[in-house]
């Protein structure tokens, strides 16, 4: 199992990120991140995949634990190397490469099985495999956004965590990579998925928190946070009754106030 417990991270040795969350990722689970832009959720990827350093922060309590042995302090690549793979929000492929060989960089942590996981990654996206000797940079944004998933994939790992995949995409691509995150899934790999479309997060989650200002205020099955109140009119865009929100300026300035801030 993949954890945090009670941690805090800061920026800058000035800005409180995260305040005391604890989380768990199961093996072979999806676990849906709930959130506001600022709320904290890269901040916790960061801290599970080794890099917060980049971004000047720092875990000043508690613990990540993989497996209940302490990697809180490991190297992105010695995390890499146990398992745990981040994929960042923005796709960040290399452009100026081909599509193979981006999948090649991703690799770097585990090379015995580069052929098998290579016609894994085809197998998956077969888009990839048309444009393969193609550069990177000329793919469309749902193929870097695939090249990207399959490029963390290209060393087996146990834990993938995925930062906004649906991100600017067109809903029927949205539809392609909720359906690749399932399959991914069921070969037995265990995701954390942090997504705005919380919807499309929780039809396939079995687990989801909902972080806010650096706090989890909430923490239950996905299925239970589907049929949530609050979930569905802060988050989903519903109303009490399941109607859609009538604007959005409704649901953004909050008709009521949210019952764990109370």
């Amino acid at each position: 199992m993949l954890a945090v417990q009670n941690l805090e991270v800061v920026y800058d040795d000035v800005v409180l990120a995260l305040r005391g969350v604890s989380l768990e990722v199961p093996d072979g689970r999806i676990v849906a991140l709930l959130g506001a832009n600022g709320g904290g959720k890269s901040t916790l990827l960061r801290s599970l995949s080794g890099l917060l350093d980049v971004h000047d922060g720092e875990i000043r309590k508690g613990t990540v634990t993989l497996d209940g042995a302490s990697v809180g302090q490991l190297s992105p690549s010695a995390l890499a190397r146990r398992g745990i793979k981040h994929v960042l929000e923005g796709r960040r492929v290399f452009k100026e490469l081909t599509t193979e060989e981006n999948l090649r960089v991703g690799a770097h942590a585990d090379r015995r099985n580069l052929k098998t996981n290579l016609e894994r990654v085809y197998g998956l996206f077969p888009v990839l495999r048309e444009r393969r000797d193609g550069q990177a940079g000329l793919l469309s944004g749902g193929e870097q956004q695939m090249l990207a998933i399959g490029r963390a994939l290209m060393s087996d790992p146990r834990y993938l965590l995925l930062d906004e995949p649906s991100l600017g995409l067109a809903p029927r691509v949205v539809e392609q990579i909720r359906d690749i995150v399932v399959e991914i899934n069921g070969q037995g790999t265990g995701i954390l998925l942090v997504e705005q479309n919380a919807t499309m997060a929780l039809e396939i989650a079995h687990h989801g928190y909902v972080l806010e200002n650096g706090r989890v205020v909430m923490d239950r099955p996905a299925a239970e946070l589907r049929e949530d109140a609050d979930v569905r009119e802060f988050y989903l865009g519903l109303g009490a009754e399941g109607e859609v929100a009538s604007s959005f300026r409704n649901v953004k300035h909050y008709r009521r106030r949210k019952r764990w801030a109370s």
